[in-house]
């Protein structure tokens, strides 16, 4: 099967080369895609410049900054592959997970799978506060979406590529994710969660998400869950692995 990697970018100078290098050098047909935010800081003249020898490699820009959902947006608007992932341009998450990521979905388990950060994978210990945010508002996520996720916020979600022509976008910024994670409930999708390593910047490193991101999120939850139409449920379903 064939993967579409889909990355967002917005000024991540530094690592989206270290990103990309490491997406190209798994072991799987794939694709990557890139949409550049509007970076400012370099980023859209070192992808300008950037090839890759034997890797299909296509780069987006938008013109005005809009965030991370608007950017997934057009990336998934471009998907050619049979099974999509949302990878981080920030060295965060790594690619080296992709072959458990994807084995729910290859295997006709899943349709989607949430990489979790907290179910025993290999993490790094700081920002405690931003673990108490994110625990609390996957548990919120899921009184309404009747999923018992351990990692809602997770960058690391995967997609049958039929789910993912399903889903319409329509959040700009980090609130993207309790949207997704709606939605892919809404369809009434076969959802499985794996392990998966943790790298977590700090401010300092770049980290951009915020406190107002969670209150966003929280308002994202109520609305993609409570007042926006849902999407019809998956009209075939893949037939669940014989015992």
């Amino acid at each position: 099967m064939k993967l579409s990697v889909v990355i967002p970018v917005y000024n991540e100078r530094d690592t989206i080369v270290p990103v990309i290098d490491k997406v190209a050098a798994t072991p799987f047909d794939k694709e990557i895609i890139v949409v550049d935010d509007c970076s400012s800081d370099g980023t859209r003249e070192v992808l300008e410049s950037l090839r890759r020898d034997g890797v299909e490699l296509r780069v987006f820009r938008h013109e005005v900054n809009q965030g991370k959902g608007a950017a997934l947006r057009t990336g998934f608007a471009q998907v050619r592959g049979d099974i999509v992932i949302i990878q981080d341009a920030d060295l965060e998450y790594t690619p080296d997970d992709y072959g458990r990521l994807i084995k729910p979905i290859e295997d006709g388990m899943a349709d989607v799978v949430f990489g979790s950060r907290f179910l025993g994978g290999t993490h790094r210990c700081h920002l405690y506060w931003h673990y108490v945010v994110n625990k609390l508002l996957t548990w919120v996520s899921n009184v309404f979406t009747n999923l018992n996720l351990s990692d809602m916020e997770t960058c690391y979600k995967v997609f049958h590529a039929d789910v993912a022509r399903r889903i319409q976008i329509e959040s700009n910024r980090f609130n993207v994710e309790p949207e997704l994670t709606a939605k892919v409930a809404q369809l009434k999708c076969r959802v499985y969660e794996v392990p998966i390593s943790y790298f977590g910047r700090d401010y300092s490193e770049g980290k951009k998400i915020g406190w107002r991101d969670g209150f966003q999120a929280v308002w994202s939850i109520l609305r993609f869950n409570l007042f926006s139409d849902a999407p019809e449920p998956l009209e075939r379903r893949r037939p669940e692995p014989r015992a």
